[in-house]
């Protein structure tokens, strides 16, 4: 049974998200602030965890950013403001998605098997794909440009394994917001370029200084890193 931590101040909240992902088949841990969550993580291990942004004594960013220095434990954020820069910065800082308060209950339930299905590799693909120096290996989930291995959260890898897939395509950002989110969920394009964005400063740090091309007016594809 996956287990999912929910992270909010708000006890009608937690109540809520936890009532409907219990229904969902879901185990589910809770904390109430920043610092808790973060005692929740240690104690693990978690499949997912649900930060609410606007929490006490340590904010869902900070929680975020402690974290991702030791894992990759894919990562939901909610807000009770709808503010571009809090979504961005969210997802810069290595959240794999970002939904609003108010929400929809099943929304957030079919966010969370979205993101729990790409972790786990749920998409049928070839077991390893490879272009230049760089490699995937689904069976894994694991990335490489040469021998360093790269990091990469569940939405990010679904983006990288689609270009990898078919390295002569552009895609537009539709086609990567299906890749990544399957069909029938919307994002916004700047979510999509924050997950780019992401994907070329992990590849950058590794040597691979351009690991997707920007084709203007047209969308992505992936470059060549050797």
């Amino acid at each position: 049974m996956p287990k999912v931590l929910i992270a909010d101040d708000e006890p009608n909240i937690r109540e809520v998200i936890s009532f409907a992902l219990e229904r969902a088949g879901y185990a589910i841990a809770t904390a109430r602030n920043g610092g808790e969550a973060l005692q929740q993580f240690r104690r693990g291990p978690l499949d997912l965890i649900i930060l609410d942004i606007g929490m006490p004594e340590m904010d869902g960013l900070e929680v975020c950013r402690q974290i991702r220095k030791a894992s990759e434990v894919p990562i939901l954020f909610l807000s009770a403001r709808d503010e571009e820069i809090d979504r961005v910065l969210g997802l810069e800082i290595g959240g794999d998605d970002y939904v609003t308060k108010p929400f929809s209950a099943r929304e957030l339930v079919a966010r969370v098997n979205v993101i729990l299905k790409r972790a786990r590799g749920g998409e049928k693909r070839p077991p390893a794909l490879a272009h230049g120096d760089v490699r995937l290996d689904a069976t894994r989930h694991g990335v490489w440009f040469a021998e360093t291995a790269i990091a990469l959260t569940a939405l990010e890898f679904e983006i990288l394994a689609a270009l990898l897939g078919r390295p002569e395509v552009v895609f537009s950002r539709d086609q990567i917001m299906q890749a990544a989110y399957g069909a029938g969920t919307y994002v916004s394009d700047r979510t999509i370029d924050s997950h780019i964005r992401n994907l070329r400063a992990k590849f950058a740090e590794a040597g691979c200084a351009s690991i997707i091309e920007t084709v203007h007016g047209v969308g992505f594809r992936l470059g060549t890193c050797r």
